[in-house]
């Protein structure tokens, strides 16, 4: 089974850029654990599955409830995240599926945010600290 431009179930999703290192993978962020050929649950009731049947399953409407495309991910070197986490660079919440699937997407970063505290993201500034 193949992955076609007539394929209107899977055309009409948008994907997101996952970020610079791997953008030739896809990686699909989805609810409902099913046997996909490599899959990895990052919390409960989420998954994250790189392999290519995920793709083709949903593109005949027999993938998960919910799912984030994006091809591509983030990287970092051995320690970089946790002295980035511990420099205060990163603002992080608790997983929140419904804020990952059911929100619209222009309404998520903002959303995500105020659910920490923050109520408005422009008031940051692009350097951090300790306080």
């Amino acid at each position: 089974m193949g992955i076609g431009s007539d394929d209107q179930t899977l055309c009409a999703r948008a994907v997101l850029h996952g970020g610079p290192v791997h953008q030739e993978r896809g990686f699909v962020l989805h609810d409902g654990m099913q046997e996909w050929d490599s899959t990895l649950q990052v919390g409960t009731g989420l998954y994250l599955t790189t392999s290519r049947d995920i793709l083709e399953a949903m593109a005949v409407g027999e993938g998960p409830a919910h799912a984030v495309v994006a091809p591509g991910c983030a990287g970092w070197g051995a320690g970089q995240l946790e002295f980035e986490l511990g420099e205060n660079t990163w603002l992080t919440a608790p997983v929140d599926n419904e804020l990952l699937f059911d929100l619209p997407l222009e309404r998520r970063w903002q959303t995500a945010a105020g659910r920490i505290g923050v109520d408005n993201l422009f008031r940051l500034t692009d350097y951090s600290g300790h306080a």
